[in-house]
């Protein structure tokens, strides 16, 4: 009988809630106003060349290296930064390897790395959900040869310093850091100006969030000459599809798109959170665009009750730390509005009464 790997056997699964997702959609992040509208005119005109020749990869990965001002030679084109995660995992994870990351945090870097047969190490956030930088430095020994960190954090929103990223990448040069920086035109300091002075210091970027190409699963890793070298050999030359890099140049020329979006984003996720304080239902600030907050045991009655008005919010209560809490994606003006009027009266429906967040802190943990 066939059987996988025992690593691929014993590892968690991952089930996205993507079935039936009717309605205002947010609970995935995603940037729920659409993409540019320069994006949908390529669309329109897109010619047959484009779908029937292997994509080539490499002028987009100049485009992209133009935009963050960086070097064409240390940027990747990824099938989303999913793809550059299980990349990182391939190039550098041995079994019995540790992977050193924060949690609650993005499940995909414990997947993939259990999917190696690699050790994984997390560290809880504090009571706050503020990023642990002294224990998870504290974690690093020589057998860590990934750590991974978002940043601004999903599902938190919280954020590190400099400072301590870069601690990071100087106190372990034997592993690959990956700084995720998908959230990072919502809050957050980027490290791009570092880009290329650490051997081990790696920055990925998605197309997801910001500029609402969910869809074509486009994202861009970034690191050294020399392991980006490495990297490329286990990526597929195609790994991205034609459609997609059409799409990226339109995208990356619309700036005052981005930037509208964002500023939209910006002012629902204060409004948000103002709501949640006036009713003193616990929220964690956030710098991303979604707002994390703590419903106790109405949990799941909220998010039905939500899906029942025709808004999708995500159940965040099996993540660690997170029990009782709903995290909500923040979108345009119009959806930020429709949601605030939603709100009062599905907590009505559901007799909700806020409750304390029971602050609960949970030791070093080791998955193998």
């Amino acid at each position: 009988m066939l059987r996988a790997r025992t690593a691929v056997q014993k590892m968690k699964e991952y089930h996205p809630p993507l079935g039936n997702r009717d309605g205002l959609r947010l609970d995935f992040n995603e940037n729920v106003g659409g993409c540019s509208p320069r994006v949908l005119e390529t669309l329109r005109t897109l010619s047959p060349e484009v779908l029937n020749k292997y994509p080539e990869r490499e002028p987009g990965e100049r485009a992209v290296a133009a935009h963050l001002g960086v070097n064409a030679a240390h940027v990747l084109l990824t099938n989303g930064v999913d793809e550059a995660i299980h990349l990182l995992c391939e190039t550098y994870l041995e079994p019995g390897d540790e992977v050193l990351i924060s949690v609650p945090t993005f499940s995909m870097y414990e997947i993939y790395a259990l999917a190696t047969g690699a050790k994984v190490i997390t560290v809880q956030a504090g009571a706050d959900f503020a990023f642990p930088a002294e224990q998870l430095l504290s974690a690093i020994t020589p057998r860590t040869r990934l750590i991974c960190v978002a940043n601004p954090n999903n599902p938190t929103g919280a954020t590190a310093t400099r400072e301590q990223l870069l601690a990071f990448v100087k106190a372990a040069p034997q592993a690959a850091v990956l700084i995720d920086e998908a959230y990072i035109h919502f809050g957050g300091e980027t490290l791009i100006n570092e880009l290329g002075k650490y051997d081990n210091m790696f920055l990925a970027r998605t197309f997801s969030k910001a500029y609402g190409l969910a869809g074509f699963r486009l994202g861009a890793l970034c690191g050294s000459l020399e392991q980006m070298k490495m990297l490329k050999r286990v990526a597929s030359p195609y790994n991205v599809n034609g459609v997609a890099l059409e799409c990226l140049m339109p995208a990356l020329k619309d700036d005052n798109y981005v930037r509208s979006y964002v500023a939209q984003v910006l002012e629902g996720r204060a409004q948000l959170e103002q709501f949640y304080r006036e009713r003193q239902i616990p929220c964690w600030t956030s710098q991303a665009n979604f707002v994390l907050a703590y419903f106790g045991d109405f949990h799941r009655a909220f998010v039905a009750e939500m899906r029942r008005r025709g808004i999708l919010v995500r159940d965040r209560n099996s993540d660690p730390g997170c029990a009782g809490c709903v995290r909500i994606t923040l979108g345009t003006r119009e959806q930020t509005a429709r949601l605030l009027s939603e709100l009062p009266e599905a907590l009505a429906t559901i007799n909700f009464s806020a409750k304390p967040y029971p602050q609960k802190v949970k030791p070093l943990s080791e998955n193998a």
